[in-house]
């Protein structure tokens, strides 16, 4: 009898070691879990990246690392969004005091001189009303940049023949190149259909062929050509105009880049830059081959959904 109490008294000192070890583990478990908890919180509030690690299927805090590095990544992606929109809101900014302050400052310089020397009004007016004309594109222009930069403009892609967006654009430059006598020849299969936004390629195609216009000389020549390739459809234009150099070609799509030797003519540089976002939104990409002195060309790719 006293033997199988004694047995009993043991038994029960054991489990009672057991449940003490246990609780003492859970308790340096759960430790160690809020602790690894409160340095992951810490490194993620810090703007830190969590780095992955291996865990098995029973391993909780693995588990719960594993959702909060994907809560991390989620987090970190999203602050560089807003640090990227606040940035490109203060380039506009920027770009938009810098632009306008020469067209203000003339606009205020005529009304000046409009009072002193009223014999010239007439004279004065006309270059008053040029400054307004410019001020006003510049700024429709800055809604544009904005509005497409910012996504507030969604693109709506249908499959249309790119003639007819084509023959649009063409026509909005065929006054200006029938000033310089300068022909503009088309080669492009009539019923070719691509999937692009009509409004916004054809913008794009007007600003890459005003441009064709503006610096081919008189009696020169642009080409329009549109080739279905297998992934892409390529459209070129190219001009026998004044060419860019090889050092300036990487510039010519920045924000307000205008050719040294013509920043008296008329535009503010933002064709290009506009032609090449509007393309890039539509999954596309521009390509441009130039030669100082032998012309330039713009070869423009849209993809084929089909």
């Amino acid at each position: 009898m006293e033997i199988v109490l004694l047995m009993g008294i043991l038994l029960l000192l054991g489990l009672a070691a057991f449940l003490l070890w246990k609780i003492h583990m859970l308790k340096q478990d759960i430790y160690g879990f809020t602790k690894n908890l409160d340095m992951a919180l810490n490194i993620m509030l810090n703007g830190e990246k969590l780095e992955s690690r291996p865990y098995s299927e029973d391993d909780l805090w693995g588990m719960i690392y594993e959702r909060l590095r994907e809560l991390s990544n989620m987090y970190t992606h999203k602050n560089k969004e807003i640090s990227e929109e606040k940035e490109l809101l203060k380039e506009l900014v920027s770009d938009i005091s810098h632009q306008t302050k020469t067209p203000i400052a003339n606009v205020k310089l005529y009304l000046e001189m409009m009072g002193e020397d009223k014999e010239n009004i007439p004279e004065y007016m006309k270059k008053l009303n040029l400054q307004v004309d410019k001020l006003d594109f510049l700024l429709q222009s800055m809604v544009k940049i904005s509005r497409l930069e910012t996504g507030t403009i969604k693109i709506q892609k249908q499959k249309l023949p790119i003639t007819r967006t084509l023959a649009e654009s063409i026509a909005a430059v065929v006054p200006k190149a029938d000033k310089k006598k300068i022909q503009i020849f088309v080669e492009c299969q009539e019923n070719l259909a691509v999937e692009h936004d009509k409004k916004w390629t054809g913008e794009a195609l007007f600003n890459i062929l005003d441009n064709a216009v503006k610096y081919t000389q008189a009696e020169g020549r642009v080409y329009i050509s549109v080739c279905r390739q297998e992934i892409f459809t390529r459209i070129s234009i190219k001009d026998t105009g004044k060419g860019i150099a090889a050092e300036r070609q990487g510039a010519v799509f920045n924000r307000f880049y205008r050719e040294p030797e013509i920043h008296d003519s008329e535009g503010i540089g933002i064709g290009l830059y506009l032609a090449r976002k509007i393309i890039t939104m539509q999954n596309g990409y521009i390509e441009l081959e130039s030669q100082a002195g032998q012309g330039s060309t713009f070869k423009i790719y849209l993809p084929n959904m089909d």
